[in-house]
């Protein structure tokens, strides 16, 4: 049985006072990771990591506005806060979809 595939897209979903990144952006992973800040790569690097192996991660964000989705056959989301300590406050949504299966 091969691997399952998958496609990813990386979405700002908070940026208050960001100078890198708007509310609403979205990327697709790998095609477009030179366009995210270095910073925020790094950050959802090992996540994008497990993710495109089919694992899953198993914090559930309890008390936070974010809603995991976790499906092996569809959809999994998982969201990652960039690193830098001001007041930019980004925030992507990395979602995972599975492909069909080529016969």
């Amino acid at each position: 049985m091969p691997f399952p595939q998958y496609s990813f897209e990386i979405e700002v979903v908070e940026a208050d006072q960001s100078i890198c990144h708007r509310l609403g952006e979205k990327f697709r992973y790998p095609d477009e990771m030179g366009q995210l800040c270095p910073w925020l790569l790094d950050s959802i690097g090992g996540m994008l990591h497990v993710l495109e192996w089919g694992g899953t991660l198993p914090w559930t964000y309890a008390g936070t506005p974010y809603q995991k989705r976790i499906d092996p056959e569809g959809i999994t989301t998982e969201f990652v806060r960039c690193p830098d300590p001001t007041a930019a406050g980004i925030v992507v949504k990395i979602t995972r979809t599975r492909l069909p299966e080529e016969r």
